[in-house]
């Protein structure tokens, strides 16, 4: 299971990646349900082990990329994000340490992971992933742009993605740039 986790994951990613076309520096947002991923409802099967080969394969995929990473929190921590400080340095910290109960999973492996690990409110991510339905959106920039993936699950999960463009101003008369589309 293991094995095919991790390949399950880094198709996303590496599709993901290519489909949103994320560049170096980007922040991306991740939200899991281990629950789902197992086949279960979200919130009522969190497991440790899931988690920790969901993250080490985001967590691979991001850093050999060079893109920022926050992992979002479940309901219970109103969506908190868990990130390194070096990704998010000039953000207010909030005091709260998730538990596979109370965060969730993927972002209790987050906090022992990152060697800074930092909770926050909220954030502004230029691109996002939902692995169960866990309604990131709060956490990207406007105007989000969904991207169509064909890898779109993760065991049983279904995966939502989502980037992020500059706003269109101006009128009828304006001329965009083609590149931030």
């Amino acid at each position: 299971m293991k094995d095919k986790l991790y390949q399950q994951v880094t198709a996303v990613m590496q599709e993901f990646g290519e489909k949103a076309k994320l560049k170096k520096g980007n922040l991306i947002v991740v939200g899991c349900s281990t629950s789902e991923i197992l086949g279960s409802k979200i919130g009522t099967n969190s497991c440790p082990d899931v988690a920790k080969i969901v993250f080490e394969a985001i967590f691979d995929y991001t850093s050999k990329n060079g893109l920022r990473l926050a992992i979002q929190c479940c309901e219970h921590l109103n969506r908190a994000l868990i990130s390194d400080r070096s990704y998010l340095p000039f953000l207010d910290e909030v005091n709260v340490i998730p538990q596979p109960k109370a965060g969730g999973s993927l972002a209790t492996q987050a906090y022992a992971h990152f060697a800074d690990p930092i909770a926050v409110e909220d954030i502004k991510a230029d691109a996002g992933l939902d692995i169960g339905l866990t309604l990131i959106g709060m956490h990207l920039k406007k105007v989000a742009v969904p991207v169509r993936l064909e890898n779109n699950r993760i065991g049983e999960a279904l995966v939502v993605a989502a980037r992020t463009r500059a706003k269109f101003v101006g009128g009828s008369r304006a001329v965009y740039n083609e590149n931030l589309l």
